[in-house]
């Protein structure tokens, strides 16, 4: 939908996940960052940077290292640190999240939800095709990176376009945490959907008409 409305869609494939290979012990939020940061290079020109749910503690970090080159930065159900918290820090303060309790450590190096839980945590509100290809497409994830104490500064973080896109049905991500760091962050700028914690999967067109209204 978004490339039907001329824009040039990049999808960032982060070091571990989909069908990357990098080992999990070898992955850090920097790893991350800088992944993102080759594909913004690659465009030669500023974006709007999108991020969703661990996606966010990575564009904080983008924004914190290249402020100029984005336009604008956008959270989807995402998380927001502040300097010197970790995505773990955050999650941990969530009184609404089914999360921490269905998280579980499948190596040292790796950090899961328990098959069980997965599909109420992630996407309770998607399709019986969704739910099956989410199932189908989870993979265990690097856990370095949600230990990762945040660096935000008002100089770099602070001087970028912020959105947020609340997710008012969030199992992940409770709708009060996502308020409670948007208004932490400064950000002004609010959206919402009543969906779950996966809206690009539940409600992939509403998802979409949010993003062009934020990119008009």
């Amino acid at each position: 939908m978004l490339e039907q409305h001329g824009q040039k869609v990049v999808v960032v494939e982060l070091p571990a996940h989909g069908e990357d290979t990098t080992a999990p012990q070898n992955v850090t939020i920097d790893a991350y960052r800088d992944k993102v940061i080759a594909a913004i290079n690659a465009t030669k020109q500023k974006v709007v940077l999108v991020g969703h749910s661990m996606g966010g503690a990575v564009i904080t970090a983008t924004a914190e290292k290249i402020p100029a080159q984005i336009e604008k930065l956008v959270y989807i159900g995402a998380f927001v640190p502040a300097n010197g918290q970790s995505v773990l820090d955050l999650s941990g303060m969530d009184k609404q999240s089914e999360l921490p309790a269905s998280l579980i450590f499948p190596t040292p190096a790796t950090i899961a939800v328990k098959p069980e839980n997965l599909i109420d945590v992630f996407c309770q509100d998607g399709s019986a095709a969704v739910k099956e290809q989410l199932v189908a497409k989870y993979r265990d994830e690097p856990a370095i990176p949600f230990t990762n104490k945040a660096v935000v500064t008002a100089a770099n973080f602070g001087s970028v376009d912020e959105y947020y896109i609340h997710t008012n049905q969030d199992h992940a991500i409770g709708i009060d945490l996502q308020n409670q760091m948007a208004a932490a962050a400064g950000i002004k700028n609010i959206y919402a959907l009543n969906t779950g914690h996966s809206p690009f999967l539940s409600k992939p067109d509403s998802v979409s008409t949010v993003l062009l209204k934020i990119i008009e």
